[in-house]
């Protein structure tokens, strides 16, 4: 057989490569390349997809049902094989039993972004909403910095990053694409190849892609919108502005100029620890040319005013007009460009909007019983998990284990491996991974609508997302048309209806670029708001219900977990090159590469808390306790520290993972959780708080 065929990786990552896969028979793939055909992916992929073979032929994947005899979160140890027929009998009457003695709320189906394809991940909205159970809403990754970005734009849209081969000047802020995003260093390369452009990086610490800045603003963390601010001023004061801009096209007034006076390098220097000089020596460059290109990446979303930030940093095109220029704007999302129909495989048709909606990142309150969580509802009896990981990375991990713990509540887990949360269940069920089954896939970083057929049979007993939700449904008699078709089927009918090419053409084509034209993509021909004016002065209401006390201008808003003397370090826990999330964490190459958690730590603070760096330290704070190795690491401000990757709690000397120490408090105006916004203090050894 050994032939190359196309697909698409399925990770949560804005990327969504195009990829030719070596697929050496009907079980088995070899090598995994970026697809060279692909306007955007250009034959670059990440080295942990292209080694994808060592993940989809692990010998530890599971491939048979599970059912637990022994005790929660322990193990394999604690299982049994069942055969799928009972299992899933078996769950059925118990999501019966629940549903008649607590209600459907009563049961939460939990999911997030473990696949991006959209009928494997959204399936499980559809069987909500057939059955009436509890709702979720999706705060992990994307809300914060959503709401920045649409309060002032409007839509989930932005510049087209192919167009950075224009670009004088590119800002990379919020993100590390060397480890998250690789194909934006691609085009950063050639920017900087054909254009000479000049990349600056905003980040709390020198990161691989920092590393390779002309300059790099390592500022505090949760300080962005101080920055933004102090360059708007600049840009203000030595007239680096395009006035008709600013009059025609935005709100911009007298009151926003008078605001940004007042929000000097001084002041900024003050709150985010660079230099004045650095400050403007930073708006002076981004102000010299129209063609400067911010990328903004999802750091914004992991701090408490993670959305004030965003919408600072969205109005530095604004006020230059840069969006004037092919290699000016910005980018956040093109999420809002496919217009797919996800009627079918969502069932919007029967959606039921009574019932409440469960904030994900509060799962451990959730669990704990709490009333203001529970919104006067029963408690939550009954889950099944997919396309997560959540005892790993929900925040505040010892609540959230905890809740899992309670043998009251009937878990089902469907995955891949034996992950932690699948140590918790009452029920495992083995997953297919994507080349394994067919999906469709819309991306953030690029404008491509992609298909990825199966290329080879599902090892063992695995069963896909879509055919468990199709068994599961039949046992409860939820009828919807959806579960009456294949996933070819429903992947067929869906882009019918969206008004895209049928699923075999969309095969054969290799996916269709869904490019807006320049004048839309940036917002020449109008933003995205109601009155089509960016806004400076953003009405945070519109953008989610709880928005009392945020800012009415642009400004860095002060309300992160600040650190003192009881806590004097803000922790940034940030992802990992070799890992996507919890994913990769299996495999051999990415665990050798990564070696172990460890935190990164300035020399002055390691002196100063008279810590040793060949010994383990505890960092903590009120919620948990997390003991680690120590790296000696000059590259960021005394007082921060950094965490990389989500390891397995296991990993950590003490057994549980740094999203110990994460807080589930919402961010706002619309939730998020706040994985980079956290104060802790360093101990020697296994030290208690």
């Amino acid at each position: 057989m050994n032939s190359r065929r196309r697909s698409v990786c399925p990770h949560d990552c804005p990327s969504v490569c195009a990829l030719d896969i070596e697929v050496l028979d009907d079980n088995k793939i070899g090598k995994v390349y970026g697809a060279k055909s692909h306007s955007y992916t250009d034959g670059v992929i990440c080295a942990k997809v292209s080694r994808y073979a060592e993940r989809i032929h692990h010998e530890d994947r599971l491939l048979t049902p599970l059912k637990r005899v022994g005790e929660k979160g322990v193990g394999l140890s604690e299982y049994m094989p069942i055969d799928w027929d009972k299992a899933l009998d078996e769950i059925a009457a118990k999501f019966q039993s629940v549903s008649a003695e607590y209600g459907a709320q009563a049961i939460w189906p939990y999911h997030y972004a473990g696949t991006m394809g959209l009928v494997q991940r959204d399936g499980l909205d559809r069987f909500r909403h057939t059955l009436g159970t509890s709702r979720q809403h999706n705060t992990f990754c994307t809300a914060l910095s959503d709401a920045g970005w649409l309060v002032g734009i409007g839509q989930k849209n932005g510049s087209d990053v192919r167009n950075l081969v224009h670009s004088d000047v590119i800002v990379v802020w919020g993100g590390n694409p060397v480890s998250t995003q690789v194909n934006v260093m691609n085009w950063i390369a050639k920017a900087r190849r054909q254009n000479k452009a000049k990349l600056v990086v905003v980040d709390p610490y020198k990161t691989k892609t920092a590393d390779k800045a002309d300059l790099h603003l390592m500022l505090r963390p949760g300080t962005d919108g101080a920055l933004a601010c102090a360059v708007m001023h600049v840009l203000l004061k030595e007239n680096l502005v395009d006035q008709d801009f600013l009059d025609t096209r935005t709100d911009f007034n007298d009151a926003v100029r008078e605001h940004l006076e007042s929000r000097t390098p001084a002041w900024a220097a003050s709150i985010t620890g660079l230099d004045e000089s650095q400050i403007i020596e930073f708006a002076k460059l981004y102000g010299s040319t129209q063609k400067s290109f911010i990328r903004a990446g999802y750091g914004f979303s992991r701090s408490r005013n993670g959305a004030t930030a965003m919408h600072a940093v969205s109005c530095l095109p604004a006020l230059t007009g840069a969006w004037r220029e092919k290699g000016g704007g910005a980018l956040y999302s093109h999420g809002s460009i496919y217009a797919i129909d996800k009627t079918l495989m969502s069932g919007l048709d029967v959606a039921h909007e009574h019932t409440r909606v469960l904030d994900q990142s509060r799962l451990g309150d959730v669990l704990a019983g709490n009333p203001k969580d529970l919104q006067g509802g029963p408690p939550v009896k009954a889950m099944l998990v997919q396309n997560t990981n959540p005892a790993n990375v929900a925040p505040n991990t010892n609540l959230v284990l905890k809740g899992l713990s309670r043998e009251d509540l009937f878990l089902v887990v469907h995955e891949q491996f034996m992950t932690e949360t699948a140590a918790y269940a009452d029920i495992i069920l083995p997953a297919t991974m994507f080349m394994e089954h067919n999906d469709i896939y819309q991306a953030g970083g690029h404008t491509h609508l992609q298909l990825g057929p199966q290329l080879i049979d599902a090892p063992g007993e695995c069963r896909s997302n879509h055919q468990l939700l199709q068994s599961l449904s039949e046992r409860l008699n939820l009828k919807h048309a959806a579960n009456e078709l294949s996933d070819w089927e429903l992947v067929d009918a869906t882009l019918k209806s969206s008004g895209y090419p049928d699923a075999k053409q969309l095969t054969e084509d290799g996916g269709i670029d869904c490019v807006v034209p320049f004048e839309e993509g940036n917002f020449l021909s109008g933003f995205k708001t109601p009155d089509g004016l960016f806004h400076f002065r953003p009405d945070w209401s519109r953008v989610g219900p709880n928005s009392e006390g945020m800012p009415s201008m642009p400004d860095h808003w002060d309300v992160i977990d600040t650190a003192d003397e009881q806590y004097p370090l803000r922790l940034v826990a940030a992802p990992a090159r070799q890992f996507l999330n919890t994913s990769f964490t299996e495999t051999p190459t990415s665990q050798r590469m990564e070696k172990a958690p460890c935190v990164k730590m300035h020399p002055q603070d390691i002196k100063r808390y008279k810590l040793d760096p060949n010994e383990l330290i505890t960092i903590g704070n009120a919620q948990g306790q997390v003991t680690l190795a120590l790296q000696a690491f000059e590259a960021l401000q005394t007082g921060t520290i950094i965490v990389e990757s989500i390891w397995p709690n296991r990993a950590f000397a003490n057994g549980i993972g740094i999203n110990a120490l994460v807080s589930s408090e919402p961010g706002r105006p619309n939730g998020g959780a706040v994985f980079h916004d956290t104060a802790v203090w360093a101990k020697p050894g296994f030290a208690t708080a």
